[in-house]
């Protein structure tokens, strides 16, 4: 019988991880009594993804503020710190920025506007235009701010970022300044010292400061890269990719795990005899089109995969072949013409039948699909497992 269904995505629970757990024998198991369970079979080229989540915490990659605070001082001086593109949220930065307040006697914290890197809003452009504000060349103070926009709460969280932030760093024991400004190069009037806290674009923010006279330029990044007294750190991504995990604690990104992934692989091989793909992943890369915000506040979305995993769809579309190539047929020779072309395709890229799929890498697709099925609230699904990603109509 001809198959009905394509790409399915389900969530798979499993325990309640905890540090120094058998991650790899976790995932395996939950996927097969999963199997067993709800009656489905796993198949060559199916994916297991595994949240970034429980990855860090297997690995108790975990640090104290006081971590953060020692590093800060390190590196960028203790004295007058600037905080510069940070994101507006509670659970990724307010945390990170206690400990870098803690470690220094000034904060100069320079916010974009009108919103952060992924997308949070501290005012609309419709506030902007009726201001007479332009984002790309004009500085404001934080009493300018007021004067012009008032009082501005998140639209999900209800949080004024502004206050929250200034009061954190106060209660911190750091004196605090806050200008809104979009150029980099504005931070310098204030401190050479600076910590740059964007997350896609910090490469070209670092070096613009670096080429404009800063003294000390640091990214998340480079906080907590590696451990402070004993503390956890990511060697790549320092703070980046962080959220909190107590009033006081972080967890950070999961270190290195290449090795997890192939050993998941090789254990679903071994129990199964089928080659399964396996990924860890961050957050997807996907935009919310009433809030505007990006999801992507991780640095990456796949933090490590299998081989397999590599590359670019390489995909032609129904709809062009439909529509153009046959145009003249229908019902059973569309049918089968569409898939005579399909096996015979090859390398479609840059080809008028393949306009319109998805020009991202697999990793980005999966993962977003991986993030959207677990959620990150209590459904108590880390664990995805994508089944018919790689087929397609003549499968």
């Amino acid at each position: 019988m001809e198959r009905k269904v394509g790409t399915t995505s389900r969530g798979i629970r499993c325990p309640i991880i905890r540090e120094g757990d058998d991650l790899a024998k976790i995932v395996v198991d939950s996927v097969l009594d999963a199997a067993a369970s709800e009656g489905f079979s796993l198949n060559d080229r199916d994916v297991v993804a595994v949240t970034e989540s429980v990855v860090a915490r297997a690995q108790g990659n975990y640090a104290h503020i006081d971590a953060i605070a020692k590093d800060v001082r390190n590196k960028l001086g203790g004295e007058t710190v600037g905080v510069i593109f940070p994101i507006l949220s509670r659970n990724r930065f307010a945390i990170c920025l206690r400990g870098i307040a803690k470690g220094a006697k000034k904060i100069v914290l320079m916010l974009s506007y009108p919103s952060d890197e992924v997308g949070n809003e501290l005012v609309s452009l419709d506030q902007l235009d009726a201001a007479g504000v332009n984002p790309y060349s004009d500085v404001l103070t934080e009493e300018k701010y007021r004067q012009l926009f008032g009082e501005n709460r998140h639209p999900f969280t209800m949080v004024d970022y502004v206050q929250y932030y200034g009061d954190l760093i106060r209660e911190c024991g750091a004196e605090a300044e806050i200008i809104f400004a979009n150029n980099p190069r504005v931070i310098l009037n204030y401190t050479k010292n600076i910590l740059t806290c964007d997350i896609h674009s910090r490469v070209r923010t670092k070096r613009i400061l670096r080429e404009n006279g800063a003294e000390t330029v640091c990214g998340l990044d480079d906080i907590l890269n590696a451990s402070v007294d004993g503390s956890g750190y990511n060697e790549k991504f320092g703070l980046l990719g962080s959220n909190k995990s107590t009033e006081d604690k972080i967890k950070l990104f999961p270190k290195e795990c290449t090795d997890l992934v192939m050993d998941i692989q090789k254990r679903f091989l071994d129990a199964t005899g089928k080659h399964i793909e396996v990924m860890v992943y961050g957050d997807g890369a996907f935009k919310d089109p009433v809030g505007k915000i990006w999801e992507l506040a991780d640095p990456s979305v796949s933090v490590a995969n299998t081989p397999g995993l590599e590359g670019t769809p390489n995909e032609l579309k129904l709809k062009y072949l439909a529509d153009n190539d046959f145009a003249d047929l229908s019902g059973e020779a569309l049918k089968q013409a569409i898939e005579q072309r399909i096996r015979e395709k090859g390398d479609v890229a840059g080809t008028m039948a393949s306009q319109g799929t998805t020009p991202r890498r697999l990793t980005d697709l999966i993962g977003s699909l991986c993030d959207l099925t677990s959620g990150s609230g209590d459904k108590g699904t880390p664990i995805i497992l994508v089944q018919g990603y790689f087929d397609n109509y003549t499968m």
